[in-house]
């Protein structure tokens, strides 16, 4: 049973946007930090957005997405989103859904496939 699910990923021209959203079993309880991470064939994976605490006011991203992707959660609904535009090549990559909780848990989603490309 896949706790954490991601979608939304696709191919995309340079410039355009795409959104990624993540659902978390209901079994997963205490969340505390949701966010994505990224790998590119060939390098380790990395961190693109993080968002931290119960009512979401930590917000880290990598330097090489500011300004143009956005971390939102729905603690409600235990989802978290990654609203990315202006997306450029070195954007490829597999994205990842990551959620800690209190407790010491660390789940991981089985990755999408993001493609920029014309």
């Amino acid at each position: 049973v896949q706790l954490v699910v991601e979608s939304g990923g696709g191919l995309v021209q340079p410039g355009g946007s795409l959104r990624l959203s993540c659902a978390a079993s209901g079994s997963i309880f205490g969340i505390y930090a949701m966010g994505w991470y990224r790998q590119a064939p060939g390098q380790q994976r990395e961190l693109v957005a993080t968002i931290t605490g119960s009512s979401g006011r930590i917000i880290q991203y990598a330097d090489s997405v500011k300004g143009r992707f956005t971390v939102s959660r729905d603690n409600a609904k235990n989802r978290v989103y990654l609203q990315m535009n202006s997306l450029k090549a070195e954007d490829t990559a597999v994205y990842y859904c990551n959620l800690r909780t209190y407790s010491g848990g660390d789940y991981w989603g089985q990755g999408t496939q993001v493609t920029v490309s014309s």
